[in-house]
């Protein structure tokens, strides 16, 4: 039974599509959303952030859904 658990633990491979976002992409989302917003903003909404990552060059494309996705994850990062 231990194994099972300890498999648990473990993501198989997937197919698809490798991920788009890597943990050094994620890493300039953060520090993007973290930032202070471009000056005709009062803050950084979802879709503004995905255009601001594709307008650095950071991402060829990215959804403001995935950017949700991701930064959901980094202030959850149990779940």
């Amino acid at each position: 039974m231990l194994e099972g658990l300890e498999a648990a633990l473990y993501e198989r491979p997937r197919t698809g599509a490798p991920p788009k976002i890597t943990g050094d992409i994620e890493a300039k989302l953060v520090m993007l959303a973290c930032s202070h917003p471009p000056d005709d903003r009062k803050r950084w909404t979802l879709r503004l952030l995905a255009e601001q990552m594709v307008f650095l060059g950071h991402v060829d494309s990215i959804s403001n859904v995935t950017v949700y996705q991701r930064l959901k994850t980094r202030s959850n990062p149990g779940k």
